[in-house]
């Protein structure tokens, strides 16, 4: 018997220096600029507020100029400010795991900071050299054929035993679109059906269709679409782990279920229907053209794609293309958010008719909310497999609460589009 892999996530936590701080010195030449940054901060806090702690024991608020979500935060250094002048929410992240900052709710914050972005602009971005270094690092993990691969065992090979313990029975890994919009009472699981079903609507199968996924994930979306009707159906992933649990849930379906361990580059084959379901903002910007034309291509004429998308306001893409943030360093390398007018644009060359576009950011809040309950109770019940440190389970914790408050602070969103082929 293999004896247990201790070091799974260590991979996740290196933080390095990203915020490109030296020690106390540079702290200390930087004091003058502290007071600076705060009123920069208040500046741009059209809505909402914070109430500061600050390090020599006063309070500050910023901004309360009109309502808006309230956080709370303790400004244990001075030195996360500069972190977060210099790495944008990189340094943010980095800050609050040195402890330099910590908040009883850290979700206001972040939906505060999104929901103001137009009037921060660069003020919680990457600057300077961090920027060209965010950049450059985006590059190194950029998603090529052997890039993808590590980029996605990186994340989705953390094992099924970690994500079994905190996802629900589903096994999904997407937004759930709720009945009744945020009210949390309809269960998770259910939320994630009737997502499925939305979806599989779109597509308008028959009996016979043929029906490609694109990230098919743990086959969830499979297991329902070929639960409802007699279909050809083939899944592809790149992680191992996820291929192995499809194929154990599919099996049966017999011979109607196919899945591989493919790139999306490397379709050949034509089909009736197409799903994919948060697979493009994985794929980085570079690729997003070889992405639509894959559709484009495995679509017979007239057929019809499904796709589920989380995407960022055009009002804050270009700031946000510019360097590298918390997600794309800590979480799932070489990934960038689509636009939606770009995503239209790249669908539109390509002969696909993009329609019916329906946004569900809100549900993915309360998605991204039910998942850390989740989460806490697992690692409160010792559940996580071994190998999962306290390290690990904060930048977990966080990256949940960031992705929460981005969602309701509204500059990122997740929509399902239809895509016909003409």
């Amino acid at each position: 018997m293999n004896a247990p892999d201790l070091k799974r996530s260590r991979h996740l936590t290196r933080t390095g220096n990203a915020s490109g701080l030296g020690g106390g010195f540079l702290a200390r030449v930087a004091t003058p600029f502290y007071a600076r940054a705060i009123d920069r901060l208040d500046a741009g806090i059209a809505s909402g507020s914070i109430e500061g702690y600050l390090p020599d024991g006063t309070t500050r608020m910023l901004g309360g100029r009109k309502p808006g979500p309230r956080a709370i935060v303790h400004l244990h250094s001075y030195r996360a400010l500069l972190r977060l002048a210099r790495a944008g929410s990189v340094g943010w992240y980095e800050a609050w795991a040195a402890g330099e900052w910590s908040s009883p709710d850290p979700v206001p914050l972040f939906d505060l900071f999104m929901r103001n972005r137009i009037e921060l602009g660069e003020a919680a971005r990457p600057s300077g050299a961090m920027r060209v270094l965010g950049k450059a690092a985006q590059w190194v993990k950029r998603n090529s054929r052997a890039g993808a691969r590590k980029n996605i065992e990186y994340h989705y090979d953390l094992g099924n035993d970690f994500y079994s313990a905190w996802l629900d029975e589903t096994m999904t890994y997407s937004s759930a679109v709720f009945a009744e919009q945020s009210d949390g009472q309809e269960g998770l699981a259910a939320a994630q059906h009737h997502k499925n079903k939305l979806l599989l609507d779109r597509l308008q199968l028959a009996d016979g269709d043929s029906l490609l996924e694109i990230g098919c994930g743990w086959g969830g979306f499979a297991d329902q679409a070929l639960n409802q009707g007699n279909l050809d159906y083939h899944g592809i992933t790149l992680s191992s782990e996820q291929k192995a649990y499809a194929d154990g849930r599919l099996a049966k379906y017999g011979r109607s279920a196919k899945v591989s361990i493919t790139d999306y580059r490397d379709v050949i084959d034509q089909y009736d229907a197409i799903a994919s379901i948060e697979m493009v903002e994985a794929v980085g910007e570079k690729y997003w053209p070889d992405y639509l034309d894959s559709i484009a291509n495995s679509l017979k004429p007239g057929g019809r794609a499904a796709i589920q998308y989380i995407r960022i306001e055009d009002d804050v893409f270009d700031a946000y293309a510019r360097g590298q943030d918390f997600i794309q360093r800590y979480i799932f390398p070489g990934g960038m958010l689509l636009s939606e007018s770009r995503f239209r644009g790249l669908a539109e060359q390509r002969g696909l008719r993009l329609q019916d576009q329906i946004n569900y950011g809100l549900h993915y809040a309360e998605t991204l909310r039910i998942w850390r309950s989740r989460f806490d109770a697992a690692v409160d019940d010792g559940k996580l497999p071994l190998g999962f440190d306290e390290k690990f389970v904060r930048l977990w914790r966080f990256y949940l609460m960031y992705c929460e408050g981005g969602f309701r602070g509204g500059g990122i969103n997740v929509s399902q589009v239809t895509l016909v082929k003409e």
